[in-house]
Formats: C-alpha cells, structure tokens, sequence
C-alpha cells in the first residue's frame, strides 16, 4: 500500500531543552505571531510550545504538510504562513519566484555555531549539488536563503538478523534478486531515482557523476531499469510512510530498505535487530531549514524562530531518533554520553535506550567520518519535468 510522505512525529515527546527567556529580548515580539508550514519532523507541537515560552512570541502556530502541495500554495500566492520548513533542493524555485526573502546572517545571534557543512563547498561536487550552495543567497555568505536546522545522510535500513552488513552496505541490494519481494523503494522520485543510478553505477549500467542530477539518456535508462524490477517483483512496497515501514520491517515482510534513520531506531526499540547501511557507493545529504516568506508580517518572529532551532535547544529530540542537528551547539544541551554516541561515533555508555545497549556505536561512526562519504545531496534536476513523466510511468506498469 502505497501512502503518502510523512517524517512523522519522531521529537513527540522527547526532551526539549529549556533556553534562558530573554534569550530573544526584545518586549515587541510579544505583538508578533510565527504561522509556520513544513514536514513533521521540525514542525512538532513539543519544539513549537518550548519557542513561544522562550522567545515570548505572542501566538504560534504550524501546520504539517508535503512539500510539493506547499509549494503550489505559495506559489500561488498564500499568505497564511510566516516561514516553510522545506528541504534545500526546493529553494532556487521559490526564490527564483520571489516568494521567499534573504536572511542575514547579522540577525542571527547563533548563527556563528554552523557547522562548515553549509558554509565550506566540497570541490568534487558543484555548488548546486552540495547543500553550502543551495542555502546562500549571495557569494559572500551574509545573507541566507534557508537556514539550516535538521539534516542527515540516508541510507538503507535493513534486518541485522536477516541479511549480513557487508550484503546491506551497497546501493544495489535494493534490486539484488536474492531478496525479490522483500525490498523496499521510497515513494519519492527524486529519492528513488537517484539509489537506482547509484546501483546502476555500481553495476556498471550507467556512468554518471552527479546521481542527483542525470540527463535524460540516464533518466530513460534507470526508468528501464526501475521499471524492470518492478515487473520482477522486487520491491514488496513503495513505500512513503514512517510507521508503515516500520511495521514492515519489524514483521520480516521487508529485510532491505532505503529508509530514514529513525526507523531503524523505531524497530530496534522494539528488540528487533535492525541496521543502518554504509553504502559503498555512498550516502544521500539532505537539509531541511527555514525560509522567510517575502510577504510575512512577522519577520522578527521568524528570526527568532530560526535562532532558536541554532541555539540547539530544539535539536535534542531529533539527535535521539538519528539526525543532526546543523549548529555545534547542540554539544552544550545534549549529555556528553549522548554527543559522544551521536556525533562522536563513541560507544553508548549507560542503561539500553530504545534498543542500543552499552558498547553499541553508531551505524557508520562519527559524524565526521559519515560526511566524508556523502555522495550527493538532494538536488532538484534540471530534467525535473522529464524524471516525472518517467516516473509516473514506473508507477503505472
């Protein structure tokens, strides 16, 4: 069953640090409100609550939705929201459009703790393919087009006791035929066809570069490809929901998947063993953060609201299901046995938290050591309209 998108609610109820009140000083935000639009994953009642108190804005509210409706909306002209929580590969449409207005970095007390991440470009990759060139919006880095405030590397999520790490760390275990009817494909196109030029890559199918941006002669050949597997029965779901996975990975109907990291957390907090892959071919960098819509009213709010996301008081509950938080100050509200385990790569120390027992490390290690093997980030293809067409036509046969 195919449903839609949804990092779902994965910083419900966990820890929320507490930030000093006058942290945002400054009486007139109380006059201010934050209507904010973005996925579940950042747009969280609990994250939501803990700004309005600290801050002392006088109303917030968020909405959750997928991205490509939200766009549309905004594109149209809507002025119901503040700021969009979106991913970097959205943010040349809407600012190409004037929909969103630059941030200035001056305006960000917190800003000074970003990691070189979204500030440094990675020479093998071009500007656009690597999130420190999607974010800015001028070539002196003062002014932003999206501040950074989750972000992580995807890979596959796979049954430890079902399939061997060295079978699970490769892009093209996804369409191995030794687990035909037992993987799992991403709902989302630009996810989807980006892991099949990753295996066809290794394979030696295809030859190209930058996996997240491919010409219409690759699109047509991992068309051909995806829509081969398909018919073979590969992929036991296209999947686009968080707990729908999660249960098809706990009930062995799914060994091998590309998924996000917090299902992996989710079914190992159920005794199940569960892991996350380190590809060969490499990882899939993603960022989610905040964009200021021209025509908001409440443009202090929505500073005050991307500062405190950098503060890294909001950062606590998405470290504990698997992301990063982009700010080096998430190190002075997470306990240091949890940064370790995190970002450290360092063994968990302690009592078992929702399936890691003392000793584990994170699948992957540091932080440092998993960004040095990001393939690509999320890009939005200059063949955008074509990868579409194509694949509507793998959903169709």
């Amino acid at each position: 069953m195919i449903k839609s998108i949804s990092r779902r609610g994965f910083v419900a109820g966990g820890a929320v640090a507490v930030m000093t009140p006058s942290l945002w000083a400054g009486g007139h935000l109380a006059s201010q409100k934050l209507r904010t639009i973005g996925l579940g994953v950042t747009v969280q009642k609990p994250i939501l609550d803990a700004f309005k108190r600290d801050s002392g804005v006088g109303a917030v509210h968020g909405k959750t939705a997928l991205y490509a409706p939200t766009q549309a909306t905004l594109l149209a002209g809507s002025r119901d929201f503040d700021c969009w929580e979106t991913n970097g590969e959205r943010i040349a449409g809407v600012a190409r459009a004037g929909v969103i207005a630059p941030i200035a970095t001056a305006r960000l007390k917190n800003w000074h703790h970003i990691r070189d991440t979204f500030t440094q470009r990675n020479p093998r990759m071009a500007p656009e393919a690597q999130i420190s060139g999607q974010i800015w919006a001028d070539e002196a880095q003062s002014t932003l087009w999206m501040v950074p405030i989750v972000y992580n590397y995807d890979s596959i999520g796979y049954r430890a006791d079902l399939v061997d790490a060295e079978d699970a760390n490769t892009w093209t275990a996804l369409f191995d035929k030794r687990w035909r009817g037992k993987t799992g494909l991403n709902v989302d196109p630009l996810v989807a066809f980006g892991e099949a030029i990753l295996a066809m890559n290794a394979l030696g199918l295809l030859d190209v570069p930058n996996p997240g941006n491919p010409d219409k002669r690759a699109i047509d050949e991992a068309s051909r490809f995806l829509i081969a597997k398909k018919k073979e029965g590969q992929f036991r779901a296209i999947w686009g929901d968080f707990d729908e996975l999660v249960g098809l990975l706990a009930s062995g109907e799914i060994v091998l998947a590309d998924a996000w990291q917090p299902t992996v957390t989710a079914v190992k907090a159920q005794g199940i063993p569960c892991a996350y892959a380190v590809p060969r071919e490499g990882y899939r960098g993603w960022a989610i953060g905040i964009t200021k819509l021209r025509a908001t009213p409440n443009s202090d709010a929505v500073l005050a609201y991307a500062d405190y996301w950098l503060s890294g008081a909001a950062g606590v509950g998405i470290t504990e299901q698997g992301y990063y938080s982009p700010t080096t100050t998430i190190k002075d509200v997470l306990p240091k046995e949890k940064y370790d385990f995190w970002y450290a790569g360092k063994p968990w120390v302690g009592a078992p938290y929702r399936g890691i027992v003392e000793g584990d490390v994170r699948d992957g290690g540091a932080l440092e050591t998993r960004a040095k093997q990001v393939k690509y980030w999320h890009q939005w293809p200059d063949e955008y309209e074509y990868l579409i067409k194509k694949w509507d036509e793998f959903m169709q046969a």
